[in-house]
């Protein structure tokens, strides 16, 4: 693991993003609330804030941070039959929170793609990346 003892805490941001395109059919169940499984978009929106928490221990050499907040939200769009998840991950630290923000979205992402699948076995989890980030020596990205 790297060491960090060195740098200076800073308030640190990141926000990352991703999707599930789902077929029409997945797409209004998920929309009126009627999947089998309960309320997709609420325990995908929990499942994304608790794998933020414990983004240290999943990914091997990520830094334990007493994160401040985060935020995950889950959006419908209707033209694409998607669900945009974004998390924003926020801290004061002296590492950055990009791995926490990217964690909760994958985590979110495979939540609504475990809740539908049974419906929709060709659901696709989309592109999962890092959209912004702020703070420490480089400041702001994205």
């Amino acid at each position: 693991m790297v060491d960090v003892g060195h740098k200076k805490v800073t308030r640190r941001q990141a926000v990352a993003r991703g999707s599930v395109t789902l077929s029409s059919e997945a797409f209004d169940l998920v929309r009126r609330n009627g999947v089998k499984k309960g309320d997709v978009l609420g325990v995908a929106q929990m499942a994304g804030i608790q794998a933020a928490k414990k983004t240290w221990e999943l990914v091997p050499l990520c830094h334990p941070l007493p994160l401040d907040g985060i935020d995950v939200d889950l959006r419908l769009e209707p033209r694409s039959s998607r669900v945009v998840v974004e998390a924003r991950a926020r801290a004061r630290a002296v590492t950055g929170v990009e791995m926490e923000a990217l964690t909760a979205v994958a985590v979110a992402c495979l939540t609504v793609y475990d809740m539908v699948k049974g419906v929709d076995r060709a659901a696709c989890i989309g592109e999962i990346r890092l959209v912004s980030k702020q703070g420490g020596k480089s400041g702001f990205s994205g």
